[in-house]
């Protein structure tokens, strides 16, 4: 029986992690996206030719794109919306005429995913990333100064918010800005702030059934598309999975994933199952989710957290924390047990180490990463899941 297929993302030759070192570490598949090409334009076949070869020239292949990133007219149900849907599906046909067939993309709104420290150091002396709530209010009331954030929190969250930002220095201040402001994939850059204002403005009257709509209106635009090429469309979970500055949330729930499911119902509309996304919050029932959705989980981001209370979580190794890693693999096993019965042919479905620690000399290159892809750490992270996956097989009774 096939094994989760070993993939590792990678950002290209300027983000300090190479194809060579990667290969080192038995990953089969990279994942990775056309970075160069601006947001809504679409892919030109030579560039997604130039990135496949590279990545087969170091012996492994092109598993999942991640991401054909989703343009805000799109998000935001803009009227030149409907131009970028077709320029997001010519970038379809033009990555299945290059068999590349598993696409990740995510609906959120403004950024990608949020932190409030990028440099959280663990007992270990290891360095994680963080998220505070506390924090973004900080931010959201004396730092952008946002009118409509006095009306967003309780008496009780302002007075949390106001005595934390008392208790930053100038550079307190500087690298909580930065953490919050990093941009999409693909960047090390943050927005800048009054970009970062502007946006989030005009997202003040988008409500989560609006967001719903829009991400309704793509789906059933874009899926038929993709069932027709053999593409398979995998939604990422929202990160953190519930509000952030009041913006909606459309997947981050078990009913959200219910929602788009049934919006388009095709093989080819699917769920990226992010563990690390999902666990942060406690009412995520990630067993259930599998059991009742495995079946349309097309790509595996494997991380953990440590959820602290309040919304507030902190990005541990990757089989210790909230997330019961050991029964979250168990499920995803009995998935593919599952497959082989139901005659699904994707039964090494790719799985990815989510995020890793700084650790050792990661540390030495930490600037040259992308937060959250150091080396080392994700390979650690790799390591102890393949170890984790061998031993639930073996529990099960699997070779």
């Amino acid at each position: 029986m096939d094994f989760l297929k070993k993939t590792f993302r990678w950002f290209g030759p300027s983000f300090g992690v190479s194809l060579r070192e990667i290969k080192q570490l038995g990953v089969e598949g990279i994942v990775t996206s056309c970075l160069q090409i601006p947001i809504g334009e679409v892919w030109p076949e030579e560039n997604i030719l130039a990135v496949k070869k590279e990545i087969e020239r170091h012996g492994m292949e092109w598993s999942v794109v991640e991401s054909v990133n989703v343009h805000s007219a799109i998000k935001y149900g803009l009227q030149e919306r409907d131009k970028y849907i077709e320029n997001y599906i010519q970038t379809l046909k033009h990555l299945a005429a290059n068999g590349i067939f598993t696409v990740c993309y995510n609906f959120m709104a403004l950024f990608d995913w949020t932190r409030t420290q990028l440099h959280f150091k663990l007992p270990t002396g290891a360095i994680s990333m963080l998220y505070d709530p506390i924090a973004i209010m900080a931010f959201d009331l004396h730092i952008l100064k946002r009118e409509k954030a006095h009306s967003l929190y309780s008496d009780e969250e302002k007075n949390k918010a106001t005595l934390y930002f008392q208790n930053l220095d100038d550079d307190g201040q500087q690298k909580l800005a930065q953490a919050i402001l990093v941009g999409m994939p693909g960047t090390k850059d943050s927005l800048g702030l009054e970009h970062f204002k502007r946006n989030l403005q005009a997202l003040e009257e988008l409500d989560k059934p609006a967001l719903q709509e829009n991400l309704a209106y793509f789906l059933n635009a874009v899926i038929p598309e993709a069932e027709d090429l053999g593409v398979k469309m995998a939604i990422h979970p929202d990160d953190p999975p519930f509000p952030v500055f009041g913006i909606p949330r459309v997947v981050s729930t078990y009913e959200d994933v219910q929602y788009i499911l049934h919006s388009c119902a095709s093989p080819s509309n699917g769920l990226t199952f992010c563990s690390g996304s999902f666990g942060a919050s406690e009412n995520n029932k990630l067993i259930k989710i599998i059991q009742d959705f495995g079946d349309k989980i097309h790509f595996v981001h494997l991380r953990n957290v440590e959820r602290e209370g309040g919304g507030r979580f902190y990005e541990s190794s990757h089989l210790q924390g909230s997330v019961p890693m050991a029964e979250v693999m168990r499920e995803l096993v009995q998935e593919q047990q599952r497959r082989l019965v139901n005659g699904n042919q994707v039964v090494a479905i790719p799985m990815r180490p989510d995020h890793g620690h700084v650790v050792l000399d990661d540390k030495y290159r930490e600037a040259e990463f992308y937060p959250g892809y150091s080396l080392i750490g994700r390979a650690m992270g790799l390591a102890e899941l393949n170890g984790l996956e061998v031993g639930v097989r073996n529990g099960l009774g699997l070779s």
